[in-house]
């Protein structure tokens, strides 16, 4: 919503500048996306001009030379191009050094050969219309030179609000003054449809309404006009329409556009002429009927839908667009002007399958109260009178509830004390009440309070009364309190939960920052990640309505939203990322719900730490890097696992593998992105990822946490060298010893890698800590020299592998 403050000061002024009524306002529930300059940039510059004279230009035959009186003794030399320039005109002149609606600052020019200084305006060109094919043409009275802003609307500010959908009333110039009233104290003026010139008693002749849909159309209102004259609107009007966003049209449509603006009511125009058998059906649409919009786009109904229909068929579509079969024109001379209340619901599903959205719509679809329909036309019926000289017919079609009588809620003083922790005396509670249109009177323990109808969907209950005088009495100032009888009502997380965030923090501890990718995708990126068919990531979850072709579906995997955040930040200059993610990931699976769990990612690219002077250069991100981030969070978990070759499209052939949990289920994948797939995001170094599915890394984590002494007893520590095929995998080697080992083999890490002449083509040979230790001794060499036979028995057995000497 649009609300320009010089349309809110006819009803309110809070003499606040407008930084500061935006923060009143969005400190009371109402936020304001921005403060917006519509118009000149400064009305300086901007002054009332007479033509003295308008001649051919010697070298050009569309531009005149114009002389024009800006009230400064000699007359300016002015070049124009529009056709209807003549001598004695009253105009809008822009002066060398005026600042311009667009930003640009206006100088001297030279047009063929000839000095322009300054410009005669078209309205467009003050964005007070969309007019430009000729100047504008001012009513005589004004003085050459006088400013202009005195005689045209050229400048004003204009707040951009983002009004809650509970809060329809803030839809339009009178409610938000209404709200302004309430928060700053300032005087409201009286409603602008206190005095209806129209009325309401019995109903026009000529036009007959049926409503066949009660349950979409709890309203219809219409008023017949006769005599119209379809011209262009005033000034006034049309820059009031430009500031709040829209187009001015003609006067009748302008008018309708201008009493839902202030009103927050939606209007509709219809040419009475064009509706067949001067009857009107309110019904719901037939499966695969059509109407022409005015937009000239063909729309298909159903059901669903509600239109207005004549004797030749469908004429609008409900709330949402008018037809063009029966839209007002330039030869209308009588107007059916209607104003309806509609089923917001079903507006919103109309508007949204249609994918037709309209202010219209906008108001509808949140739900407006059936006494909103007389207060529009009042305003649209005084507008007709004056501006196109249009004679209303007596009385009103009103088909429906005129609405039902006021609710009554109660409000206690201690509910208000126990709910807010503070007392608010019950007279103020009244008079913030009373300044948001609440009638009250007071009774044992509080006030009995009567809603007003722009309200009845909003505030329901006690609990609602209480938030509008917290809101308006400064929420900000409310002191900080413990609520009572709050006893028992501790919050906590999930076991679930500690996990997930134990092995996010496991991630954290070692430096990687967490980002927050899109759960939604393009549906090419399978194909970016080299899935073969048939490949699990191409069970995609294809969205039905997709905000764009970029995320056209659900992401079925991490990796493709930790590239692009490595993207972004690698063309911004930051070369080494750790980065990880936890995010949902989506396949379609074969039930009727899609496959979705929970997925903890990370991408490494480049350094794995800061350079220092002491070590030299970093070591790089690997595969072994992104299998002990797997170390960190499994260990974090306390799941035992182990790691196998495997293979994933979009991961390095042979620097692959796949996480083993209990009971060989998989839990996760590591290894170095494709480089064919990294550079299609742009990365050009060795970039390591690792994936973890936490739902079932969680559901493998033991239930509790169970100590063991390790400090009572030292432990032995020996080293031993085994050479091996090139094809056996260091956790082969590492399984064996361990299994061999028993259990006073606390650990064996492999701590170096050889391969050359010792030892031989195609092997490798393997350096490992072995670490022994007892619960109940200290271990000697004696002890653990049978374990080291087992130990290379099995691993001569088992892997053919030998001791290196």
């Amino acid at each position: 919503m649009r609300l320009p403050l010089s349309w809110m000061r006819e009803y309110v002024d809070p003499g606040l500048p407008a930084a500061r009524l935006a923060e009143r306002l969005a400190m009371t529930g109402t936020e304001v996306d921005r403060i917006e300059r519509h118009g000149v940039g400064a009305p300086d510059g901007f002054v009332v001009g007479r033509v003295l004279s308008a001649e051919q230009h010697p070298d050009a035959d569309r531009l005149s030379v114009c002389m024009v009186d800006v009230g400064e003794g000699e007359p300016e030399q002015i070049v124009c191009g529009a056709p209807n320039v003549a001598a004695g005109q009253t105009v809008a002149v822009a002066r060398p050094g005026a600042l311009m609606p667009d930003g640009t600052r206006l100088g001297r020019a030279k047009l063929r050969g000839i000095v322009s200084s300054g410009m005669i305006l078209a309205e467009d060109e003050l964005a007070i219309g969309v007019e430009h094919d000729g100047i504008m043409v001012l009513a005589d009275g004004a003085a050459p030179g006088a400013p202009l802003d005195g005689v045209l609307p050229i400048q004003d500010e204009v707040l951009e609000l983002e009004v809650t959908p509970n809060r329809p009333d803030c839809l339009g110039v009178y409610g938000l003054a209404r709200e302004i009233h309430a928060i700053t104290g300032a005087a409201l003026g009286p409603p602008p449809w206190a005095d209806d010139p129209g009325s309401v008693e019995g109903a026009p002749v000529g036009i007959e309404v049926v409503v066949e849909a009660p349950e979409l159309c709890p309203r219809f209102t219409g008023r017949v006009f006769e005599d119209v004259t379809i011209g262009p609107s005033p000034a006034w009007l049309k820059a009031r329409l430009m500031a709040s966003g829209q187009r001015p049209i003609n006067n009748v449509v302008d008018i309708t556009n201008y009493a839902m603006l202030l009103t927050g009511h939606p209007l509709h125009a219809f040419d009475l002429d064009r509706i067949a058998g001067g009857r009107l059906v309110v019904r719901r649409a037939a499966p695969g009927e059509v109407v022409r919009t005015l937009d000239g786009q063909d729309r298909v109904l159903d059901r669903d839908d509600c239109l207005i229909a004549d004797g030749d068929g469908p004429t609008s579509i409900a709330g949402v667009m008018g037809g063009e079969r029966s839209e007002v024109h330039e030869g209308t001379t009588r107007v059916l002007m209607e104003v309806a209340t509609w089923d917001g619901p079903s507006i919103n599903r109309t508007s949204w399958k249609l994918g037709l959205r309209s202010e219209a719509s906008a108001r509808f679809e949140k739900g407006l109260p059936p006494e909103g329909c007389v207060e529009a036309q009042a305003i649209a019926t005084r507008l007709m009178l004056e501006l196109a000289g249009a004679r209303v017919v007596p009385g009103t079609l009103d088909v429906g509830s005129a609405g039902e009588p006021a609710p009554s809620l109660r409000l206690r003083d201690a509910r208000v004390s126990g709910l807010l922790g503070a007392e608010i005396p019950r007279t103020r509670c009244a008079e913030l009440l009373r300044a948001l249109g609440f009638e009250s009177r007071e009774v044992d323990e509080g006030l009995e309070v009567a809603v007003p109808h722009w309200r009845r969907r909003d505030v329901t209950r006690e609990a609602d009364l209480i938030e509008e005088v917290a809101r308006i009495d400064a929420l900000e100032a409310l002191p900080a309190t413990i609520q009572r009888n709050r006893t028992g009502h501790a919050g906590g997380l999930s076991p679930a939960q500690r996990l997930r965030r134990r092995a996010e923090d496991a991630l954290v501890g070692r430096g990687l920052l967490e980002v927050v990718g899109w759960s939604f995708t393009d549906l090419g990126l399978p194909d970016r990640l080299l899935a073969p068919d048939g490949d699990p990531l191409r069970d995609l979850v294809v969205l039905e309505n997709p905000m764009s072709a970029e995320q056209a579906a659900l992401r079925p995997t991490i990796v493709g939203s930790l590239l692009d955040v490595a993207r972004r930040n690698r063309a911004h200059g930051q070369g080494d990322l750790a980065i990880f993610e936890s995010g949902a990931v989506y396949r379609r699976g074969t039930g009727e719900l899609a496959d979705e769990h929970h997925a903890l990612g990370a991408l490494l690219v480049g350094a794995t730490r800061p350079p220092s002077w002491r070590d030299g250069a970093p070591p790089p991100a690997d595969a072994f890097a992104a299998k002990a981030l797997v170390e960190a969070v499994l260990g974090s978990l306390g799941v035992p696992w182990s790691a196998r070759q495997a293979r994933r499209p979009f991961l390095h052939p042979g620097r692959c593998g796949e996480v083993v949990g209990p009971v060989g289920k998989t839990l996760g994948v590591f290894g170095e992105i494709d480089p064919r797939v990294a550079a299609g995001w742009e990365i050009d170094d060795v970039a390591a990822f690792m994936a973890i599915d936490l739902g079932r890394a969680i559901a493998a984590a033991p239930a509790s946490v169970r100590y063991a002494d390790l400090t009572t007893y030292p432990e032995l520590r020996q080293d031993l060298a085994v050479i091996v095929g090139e094809d056996v995998p260091a956790g082969a080697v590492v399984d064996a010893v361990l299994r061999a080992g028993g259990p006073l083999v606390a650990d064996a890490t492999v701590f170096d890698v050889y391969r050359g002449e010792q030892a031989g083509a195609g092997r490798v040979s393997l350096a490992l800590h072995l670490s022994f230790r007892a619960a109940d001794r200290t271990l000697a060499d004696a002890d653990v020299a049978p374990l080291r036979e087992r130990i290379v028995t099995a691993l001569r057995d088992e892997l053919g592998g030998e001791l290196r000497g």
